[in-house]
């Protein structure tokens, strides 16, 4: 006999096998990459390569939508409010989904309103300081620093950025206590530095390494774990004594909770293939970007850590927005 379960189940298939075809076939249509971000900036720009790979690997087109204002988090926010069916992800970086969160109140819940497809790439760091500047080395810059009647200042491109945060853990490391000088962005804190308004500054690489390779700034040491093939000349800051000092501007990809896990794998692996591709690592490369590709499992791990440490360093620091 048969039962009103079994022709329900029955019926429940096809509808089944069009779901599974459907993110199979993923993606069918249009992909929006929504980039909480000005058009221009380094963030933007990885999208836009990522963006045209994807389009070509796909046949698909992936289109940069600049979603801008308020730290990032209005991107954050609309995207948080889309459908999850793998049309709608998010380019984030770290500013946003790590150091945002423990600096102001949001419209959104970081963690239960989004998925993450994986860690993209990573940008280094770069402590510089003027050409002019007596000190060669970090332990010269501390030295010179803790000199009393110093009164050293350094180049903050925002309060609350990564940029700021990243020089705020080094201060911590050094035990140092400098005065900031507010800046409206990077390009105008850099040129500070270049004019001498203060003498250092915490930057992403792409911003400051051609003015370094011009020998218009003086690097004394680069953020990654090792030394970097953006910039293979630079010593860590870890080769010099700060052994737990690792900071990166990492970008990710992301996209609304209860994205169906077939079209998450299928996006990472898209995503690997197009950022490892050698014509891709040249273009970023130009960028002084590395491709770092994580995966989904990796996700939830790193996020909590990325959490962790800066959260710990906004409070002892005592930064607010």
């Amino acid at each position: 006999m048969i039962t009103r379960r079994l022709l329900g189940g029955l019926a429940a298939v096809p509808f089944i096998a069009r779901g599974a075809a459907a993110q199979d076939a993923w993606p069918s249509r249009p992909v929006t990459m929504v980039v909480p971000w000005a058009a221009g900036g380094s963030t933007d720009a990885v999208a836009r390569i990522l963006a045209a790979r994807l389009s070509s690997d796909t046949g698909r087109s992936f289109v940069v939508d600049n979603r801008t204002g308020a730290n990032g988090t209005i991107g954050f926010n609309s995207v948080a409010r889309a459908r999850p069916d793998g049309y709608t992800l998010l380019v984030s970086t770290v500013s946003t989904y790590a150091m945002a969160p423990h600096m102001m109140q949001l419209p959104y819940n970081n963690e239960r309103d989004f998925i993450g497809i994986g860690l993209m790439a990573a940008m280094p760091m770069i402590l510089c300081v003027n050409k002019n500047f007596p000190a060669n080395t970090l332990a010269e810059f501390v030295a010179a620093a803790k000199r009393p009647g110093a009164n050293i200042t350094y180049a903050n491109s925002g309060v609350g950025s990564s940029t700021h945060l990243a020089t705020e853990l080094f201060l911590q490391a050094a035990g140092l206590q400098l005065t900031d000088v507010g800046y409206r962005g990077g390009a105008p804190a850099v040129q500070g530095v270049l004019a001498n308004e203060t003498p250092m500054i915490v930057q992403a690489a792409s911003g400051v390494l051609p003015l370094i390779q011009a020998g218009e700034l003086k690097a004394l040491a680069i953020s990654t774990r090792d030394r970097s093939p953006v910039a293979p000349n630079i010593p860590t800051f870890r080769e010099q004594g700060f052994s737990e000092y690792e900071v990166y501007e990492h970008i990710a990809l992301q996209a609304p909770a209860g994205l169906p896990d077939a079209i998450v794998n299928r996006a990472n692996a898209l995503a690997k293939a197009a950022l490892e591709a050698p014509e891709t690592r040249e273009r970023l490369a130009a960028l002084a970007v590395v491709p770092v590709v994580g995966t989904p499992a990796e996700w939830p791990a790193y996020f909590a850590a990325e959490n962790a440490k800066w959260r710990g360093i906004i409070r002892s620091r005592n930064i607010t927005l």
